[in-house]
Formats: structure tokens, C-alpha cells, sequence
């Protein structure tokens, strides 16, 4: 059980992963979305679009969050076209996603050469109210494998998550919760690598190598890296560990 952590571009470092070395993808990547009009979402940075004004937290800023429609549907399908050539036969592929870029991601998914197997809804019991209309309190975690699954697993996940973002120790604009991540890391076999090219503040990584995985991780901003390193090397000797619970 270990872990590499790369500092740089997702796509370049991609690109040096051998073949069939990865048994599970499991990635957040900037949604490039979170505003109405393509203007908002190419001008806007990541925490003007994601954190609340006055909110108490004062998280760092994250890169790539600036792209189009079309162009977030190419860059995502070449990353997801390495990912897949990184990965053996039977690995899933896991991409978290909004309302907005959902129909976006599944694109991409398959047309990097996955085969597209379901999208999990991720529900924050907590998320704001929409005055006039039906509360926005969901996330989407589309996910699909690598030629098919294996069926010589005696393994049964769940098909949707309810859970708030942490609370406890958050680290990240845009951080999910434990008790998700330590759910996706079990579609990796026993004795496997995840691969996250989005690392952030590393909970890809808590998560699989609390299961006893070898983790490889990608983070392009020197500040998240940092993070995730120190959370990683953490995670290499801690025994014990509290997951974060619902909001009050």
C-alpha cells in the first residue's frame, strides 16, 4: 500500500502512465459550470461561483475552471481516453458531475471508450432551498467500465449516497464527503491502484488507501498539493478516523 502524487497538468502526466497499470479511476474534475449564461462560466473563478458570499471558510482558489461547453467536452474525453488506456479490463470509471454537465460527462465517458453503466445520485440534505422552484440538492456521480464488469466479485454498492459536504477538517472549495469516497473506493479489487487525475485535497486517496490500495494522484495547484500530500502521508499511519456527519 503506497501512494505517488504528481504536481502538474492532469493530461501531460496522464500521458506517462503506462498501459493497463490502473484498476479504478475515481475523479472530481472542475465542472467548468455553476452559472447560468457560458459568460458566467468562463469569467467567473471557482470560488466566486461555488462558495456563498460571507461564508466562514476561506478555501483557496483552484485552476480550470474557465472552460466552455464544447471546449470542457473535448479536454474531458481526451483526459478519460488516457485514463482508459491507463486502466485493465474490467476497471470502472468513476467522474463526479453537476445537473448542468451531466449530459456533457456521459458524452465524454463513452466517447473515450468506457462504457457508460449508470449515474449515481449524490443528495445534500442540507443544500439551499430555490425560491419558485425544486430545490437543487443533488449531485451525479456517472460512472462505467472497461470492457465489462467482473462478475467473480462478490460485491454489492449502493446506487445512491446521502451525505453533507464536510464539515470537519474541510480543506477544499469543492471537497466531498468520506463516507462517499470510502463507498467508490471498494469498486477497486483488493491489492489495486486508484488513479485520480484531480486529486485536490486528496480524499480520493485518504479513502483508498484507508481500504489498503496504492493510490496515484495528479494535482495541478502547488496549494492542493501540499494539502493532499500531508493528508495522504496521514492517512499511510492513522488507524483510527471520524467521518464527517450531516450539518446542524
Amino acid at each position: 500500500m503506497g501512494y505517488t502524487l504528481h504536481r502538474g497538468d492532469a493530461l501531460t502526466v496522464l500521458k506517462t502512465i503506462p498501459n493497463e497499470r490502473i484498476h479504478a479511476v475515481i475523479t472530481d474534475p472542475p465542472y467548468n459550470s455553476g452559472s447560468r449564461t457560458s459568460s458566467d462560466r468562463t469569467g467567473r473563478t471557482a470560488r466566486a461561483k461555488y462558495v456563498t458570499a460571507g461564508a466562514s471558510r476561506d478555501l483557496a482558489n483552484f485552476p480550470g475552471e474557465n472552460r466552455d461547453q464544447r471546449s470542457y467536452r473535448s479536454w474531458l474525453t481526451e483526459l478519460l481516453t488516457e485514463s482508459y488506456r491507463a486502466a485493465v479490463e474490467h476497471a470502472v470509471c468513476v467522474v463526479f458531475s453537476d445537473w448542468r454537465q451531466e449530459p456533457t460527462t456521459t458524452d465524454a465517458l463513452q466517447m473515450a471508450g468506457w462504457t457508460w453503466s449508470g449515474t449515481i445520485p449524490w443528495i445534500k440534505p442540507t443544500s439551499r432551498p430555490r425560491k419558485g422552484g425544486f430545490k437543487q440538492s443533488a449531485e451525479f456521480i456517472i460512472w462505467g467500465v472497461k470492457g465489462g464488469l467482473d462478475h467473480g466479485r462478490d460485491l454489492y454498492l449502493p446506487g445512491h449516497f446521502i451525505a453533507s459536504q464536510p464539515r470537519k477538517g474541510r480543506a477544499h472549495i469543492t471537497q466531498k464527503p468520506d463516507e462517499v469516497m470510502q463507498q467508490l473506493v471498494r469498486i477497486c479489487p483488493d491489492g489495486g491502484t486508484v488513479l485520480d487525475p484531480f486529486t485536490g485535497s486528496g480524499s480520493t486517496g485518504v479513502a483508498a488507501l484507508r481500504h489498503g490500495l496504492d493510490f496515484i494522484g495528479i494535482e495541478l495547484s502547488e496549494h492542493y498539493a501540499d494539502i493532499a500530500d500531508q493528508r495522504l502521508r496521514t492517512a499511510l499511519t492513522q488507524d483510527d478516523f471520524d467521518l464527517a456527519g450531516p450539518e446542524k
